[in-house]
């Protein structure tokens, strides 16, 4: 029996995952001119010393001296299920994917093409996949139990395995590359800003891995924010500020003209939401009839849809019901992710819509013709896996581990402040594309003012939208702001 044991051991510590590949370039940014290498492989997760996934990643690691000193920055996605791929190709790699200045996707096929704002020139960056997405997967190793076999294939889409699935990566990268006495950031998008702030709290806590800044992109802080019900209150006014710089951008406000200061309209409308539209939200029907009209009046001045659709949402409005409402006399739809671009619908005369979003459908073949070509020919690697830009099978899978069934609250935020009382150091940016109608930018700006930080942190934690969408470093200009931004915020953070 102890010969066996040995042996199982034994094989469990020669596993080896897929050849990936190392390739030597050179790049020129604003610091100057350097040689790079690029690491396309795979780790290997473990549970009680066995293989159990393969978590791929691509890092950039500057070659030359003092480069175990240099920053070096773990970025993903969200999703769940979306692979890194929107931010390494989007904002922050050596090269990226082509799109037009304002953020729409170019005529097919694909362009790769330098990045002059990569984040390369202050950091090193390492790319993370998350299993099920990617070239990232669970082994697969079916266990016999009778008639029956068993696979672990979702036992990493949960809220608190992924935690750990990234923790172990990210150890085993600073050992494996001698760097754990580099400044450690971390970067996520969407999900993956949940994700980070999380582990603002658990990198530190659970794995020892000290943490000098927290990038956190278009997040969602709070899940609970993501559907809120016709019952919730703080949800339907975080999104209108986003309704207003919409109706503006396409020229259906009566508030403001086409082309009005940014900052004056969102200022309005910020105030608007917190006073007027809250005290609609929490009174309801007990507020006098006079003033609610009055009110409904005010909102469709802002928004650009008519009073009469305010009034049989009584004042929640779905971001679903605006993206077919503000256009529908041109048969235009808004895009979920960036409502200043629109496109088509295909059913105009169908209740629900059931065409593509125009913001976000789009991009998904720019970034997965992109992925492709960059990995496969750029980095030379040889794979025959399908690479998951976003595994909607992932999504559909995820499940969130809660203490009770009555439990609702699923968010982050007091993992971030527990991050930032447990390393006063640690500085966090969180940014925004204004035009975001799924992941409004007010929602951070509210729940930030509510952290009750203490006023040694409070200058610790900042925040900076940008014009566009979701993925708001799509827009030329935007993504220049961006980098500007988020290289000040590493100057003073590492």
């Amino acid at each position: 029996m102890a010969e066996a044991t040995d042996t199982k051991q034994k094989e469990a510590e020669k596993y080896a995952p897929p050849a990936g590949s190392v390739t030597e370039h050179d790049i020129k940014l604003a610091g100057g001119e350097f040689k790079y290498k690029a690491h396309a492989e795979w780790v290997v997760l473990r549970k009680k010393d066995k293989p159990v996934a393969e978590m791929f990643h691509v890092a950039y690691l500057k070659q030359g001296a003092q480069g175990e000193k240099r920053p070096v920055t773990f970025v993903f996605n969200g999703g769940p299920g979306a692979a890194s791929a929107y931010l390494h190709l989007g904002a922050i790699g050596p090269r990226r994917v082509a799109f037009n200045p304002d953020g729409t996707p170019p005529k097919p096929p694909v362009t790769l093409t330098a990045n002059e704002e990569s984040w390369l020139a202050f950091t090193d960056l390492v790319f993370v996949d998350p299993i099920g997405t990617g070239f990232s997967r669970v082994i697969d190793k079916a266990e016999d139990k009778g008639d029956k076999k068993e696979k672990n294939e979702n036992e990493f889409y949960h809220l608190d395995r992924d935690m750990e699935s990234l923790g172990e990566f990210i150890q085993k990268f600073l050992s494996a590359h001698a760097r754990w006495e580099s400044p450690v950031f971390i970067a996520g998008e969407s999900y993956g800003g949940f994700r980070s702030a999380a582990l603002a709290k658990r990198l530190q806590q659970n794995y020892g891995v000290g943490l000098n800044g927290v990038v956190i992109i278009s997040p969602a802080l709070d899940l609970i924010l993501l559907d809120p019900s016709d019952y919730d209150i703080q949800g339907w006014a975080d999104e209108f500020p986003t309704f207003a710089l919409t109706a503006v951008h396409h020229g259906r406000s009566r508030k403001f003209p086409k082309g009005a200061v940014a900052g004056a309209v969102r200022q309005a409308a910020e105030a608007f939401a917190q006073d007027k539209l809250l005290r609609l939200l929490a009174q309801g029907e007990a507020m006098p009839e006079t003033e609610r009209e009055a009110i409904f009046a005010e909102m469709s001045d802002f928004i650009g849809v008519p009073a009469e659709v305010l009034r049989v949402c009584r004042g929640r409005v779905p971001f679903w019901v605006y993206s077919r409402r503000l256009l529908k006399d041109q048969g235009q739809v808004l895009g979920f992710y960036d409502s200043s671009v629109a496109g088509p619908d295909p059913y105009p005369d169908r209740e629900n819509f059931q065409g593509p979003d125009p913001s976000l459908g789009g991009s998904d073949r720019v970034f997965t013709s992109g992925i492709n070509a960059y990995l496969r020919h750029h980095l030379a690697l040889q794979s025959d896996r399908d690479y998951h830009l976003l595994n909607r099978e992932v999504n559909k899978a995820w499940k969130i581990e809660q203490a009770h069934a009555f439990n609702r609250q699923v968010g982050v935020v007091d993992e971030l402040r527990f991050g930032m009382a447990l390393n006063p150091h640690m500085q966090v940016l969180i940014s925004h594309g204004y035009y975001d109608m799924v992941t409004p930018y007010f929602s951070s700006e509210r729940l930030v003012r509510q952290m009750r930080l203490d006023d040694k942190l409070k200058g610790n934690i900042s925040l900076r939208h940008f014009p566009g969408g979701h993925m708001f470093y799509t827009w030329e200009e935007s993504r220049r702001e961006f980098f500007s931004t988020v290289k000040e915020f590493f100057a003073k953070s590492a």
